[in-house]
């Protein structure tokens, strides 16, 4: 891989990409797609699971959400695992991850006011909607070397995680999905290669998986009177979610640990040899960051609140559209039309950068 800004310059590593020049995991490619199309098709339930009677849209809702960013932090801490703050890698990480930040939320939050009839003012300190995961993963990523200096990095992220309850966490910087997520980077971060690949098509565990996430589809159906899916944003501290901090710290603990046990069974049944659609995983970032502009004209059009998508066949409708559209965006034509956006060329702004031969990658401390 070139040290220095190349002429077309990769995708960006902010779901993904590797930082070594390795071949890449198709596992983890294959399982980004299925959890980037979750996201996807959360976002299309979002105004039906926060309208009164629709139930099992809301279960549903609650299920992904349970799940879904743990699994892409996660591998996001995967691909981080040779990222030591070398020169050229971080040129990858400004231009493959600040700088989108800084153009997505720029685009998304002129685009929602136009929508909205209003001003845009442009904060960028503060993300528009999914932008949030990049500012923190160009957080996360940057604090990578560290914590492979820590005896136990997991127990120390799970603390501060913790700890982020009591805090007045504000929406700048994503500070409570940084803080609240973090442990799940570090895992990823961190977790020994071999226990973590072990994963792939573990027998016992996929077994269990299938029943495990109907217990869970079943949990997730009855709390929905009951739990905010604020909760499972991690994004507010006790105060945020009206709580006692006890109560806070107990629930949240529970849900990370849910999150922990779905994301292990999700990966136990992601495919893992090189399939048709491992390429679409690897280039999910252009979908991750369309599909809001979709949705919102969708909710700006009034679609959500015909009767149509009130129905079963409706919520069909929505989900097989959903899915359709994270796959065609997925696709390479879209994100090689994208690249100027997800991966702007800087060689005026950046310095070029030379990797010494013989230094090579250097091996990863997991755990």
């Amino acid at each position: 891989m070139l040290a220095e800004p190349s002429p077309a310059p990769p995708l960006p590593p902010a779901i993904g990409t590797g930082q070594d020049g390795r071949a890449r995991e198709a596992f983890f490619d294959n399982a980004k797609l299925p959890a980037l199309v979750l996201v996807v098709c959360g976002h299309f339930w979002e105004p039906l699971a926060r309208q009164p009677g629709h139930r099992a849209v809301h279960a549903a809702y609650l299920l992904v959400y349970a799940f879904h960013m743990p699994v892409f932090v996660f591998v996001s801490g995967w691909f981080s695992r040779s990222f030591t703050a070398r020169p050229h890698q971080v040129n990858r990480l400004i231009g493959g991850v600040l700088v989108p930040y800084l153009l997505w939320t720029t685009l998304l939050g002129r685009y929602t006011a136009w929508l909205n009839g209003r001003a845009f003012t442009l904060d960028l300190l503060t993300p528009a909607w999914v932008t949030w995961f990049l500012l923190s993963l160009f957080l996360w990523r940057l604090s990578a070397p560290l914590w492979r200096q820590l005896r136990a990095p997991i127990t120390v992220a799970v603390a501060i995680a913790l700890l982020a309850g009591a805090l007045p966490l504000t929406p700048q910087l994503s500070i409570g999905r940084t803080l609240q997520f973090l442990p799940f980077f570090v895992a990823g971060l961190t977790l020994d290669r071999d226990k973590v690949l072990a994963l792939r098509g573990n027998r016992a565990l996929r077994i269990a998986a299938v029943p495990l996430f109907a217990l869970a589809a079943v949990a997730a159906y009855r709390a929905v009177p009951r739990l905010d899916a604020a909760w499972l944003y991690r994004s507010m501290s006790a105060t945020g979610l009206h709580s006692g901090y006890l109560r806070w710290a107990a629930l949240s603990l529970a849900l990370g640990v849910a999150g922990a046990v779905l994301g292990a069974a999700f990966l136990a049944l992601t495919p893992t040899r090189h399939a048709w659609f491992t390429a679409l995983g690897a280039a999910g970032m252009s979908a991750f960051l369309v599909h809001p502009f979709v949705q919102l004209a969708l909710v700006h059009q009034g679609a959500y609140d015909g009767a149509f998508l009130a129905s079963a066949p409706g919520h069909l409708a929505l989900t097989a559209g959903a899915a359709a559209l994270a796959l065609l965006l997925s696709t390479p034509p879209v994100a090689r039309l994208l690249r100027p956006l997800l991966a702007p060329r800087l060689g005026l702004l950046l310095r070029r950068q030379s990797l010494s031969p013989e230094a090579g990658p250097p091996p990863a401390r997991d755990r």
